[in-house]
């Protein structure tokens, strides 16, 4: 079934939807709230709450693409889930994701307010959109995803160090790019 179909069917509001969606980028979802929470009850709790935030988002919208829109709220929800879980230990896996990218992003400390923190992401997008799809790959699947670096060594046919090295130099790439957007001080 397609994505146009699926969201015909929550316009319908038929739970077939929820079903359909589920089987398409059910996967997808699943591997998202994984990576981020490290925990498979609570992994499981977050795909759950991304069906019924799907399912109250469409309709009004129409989201395209549909697998980036549920990845969206399995994100948001796991990391909501995943910082209430940990205010006072660290998981290692998503931490290091966060802080490999902290390093690059926050200079005195954090972007101070909305417009701040939209304009320094459509800065990112604008810098995704110049690397390479290998790069553009590494970075979504690490930055995005959430995913280890063996995971995505894998998905590359390269070696966990390649990867890392590689991103290595890509937020070095990004950073260079937002202080010459004005984005980072």
């Amino acid at each position: 079934m397609t994505d146009t179909e699926i969201i015909a069917l929550f316009f319908e509001r038929s739970e077939q939807a929820i079903a359909e969606l589920a089987k398409k980028h059910g996967n997808a979802v699943a591997r998202v709230t994984r990576n981020i929470l490290g925990n498979e009850q609570d992994a499981e709790e977050c795909v759950n709450d991304t069906y019924l935030g799907a399912w109250n988002a469409i309709p009004p919208h129409r989201p395209t693409p549909l697998r980036t829109f549920v990845c969206r709220i399995a994100r948001n929800l796991a990391t909501m889930k995943y910082h209430a879980n940990t205010a006072e230990k660290r998981n290692s896996r998503y931490d290091t994701a966060l802080d490999e990218l902290e390093e690059v992003l926050s200079d005195s400390g954090s972007v101070e307010d909305e417009l701040e923190a939209k304009e320094l992401a459509e800065g990112i997008n604008a810098f995704l959109s110049t690397l390479n799809y290998t790069d553009r790959f590494l970075f979504t699947r690490r930055y995005w995803y959430s995913d280890p670096l063996q995971d995505i060594a894998k998905m590359a046919n390269t070696t966990p160090n390649s990867v890392a090295v590689r991103l290595f130099r890509i937020r070095e790439k990004l950073k260079r790019y937002l202080e010459k957007e004005g984005l980072l001080v």
